[in-house]
């Protein structure tokens, strides 16, 4: 079952990163978001912190040490099943679709 990995970083304006894995969601927010912080943001030590962590190559440490420091919230969700042609086959959709929850009669009288 294929899926993605993604991460909202709830920046003015959001901003959202997609990955095919959480290990590579973590490499791409180490890159695309942590290394890019500019260096006069951080005080000294903590910028060699997450330096430290970013040269050890503990992307999830770099990146969770940034969000500390940085204050910005990020949702990351770890696997979102990516639909595709064979999870919902046009030909046969019309005919499933009649047996979901919506077409079930109704308890309830009509108005």
């Amino acid at each position: 079952m294929p899926g993605v990995a993604y991460a909202v970083v709830r920046s003015e304006p959001p901003q959202v990163f997609l990955a095919d894995d959480v290990d590579v969601l973590h490499r791409v927010l180490a890159t695309e978001l942590v290394a890019r912080t500019p260096a006069d943001v951080l005080s000294a030590a903590e910028t060699e912190e997450v330096k430290e962590a970013l040269l050890d190559e503990r992307w999830g440490d770099a990146v969770l040490a940034w969000i500390d420091l940085m204050g910005t919230e990020v949702d990351v969700y770890t696997h979102l099943h990516v639909y595709t042609e064979n999870d919902l086959p046009a030909d046969l959709i019309g005919a499933q679709i009649q047996f979901a929850p919506l077409f079930r009669e109704s308890s309830q009288p009509s108005s």
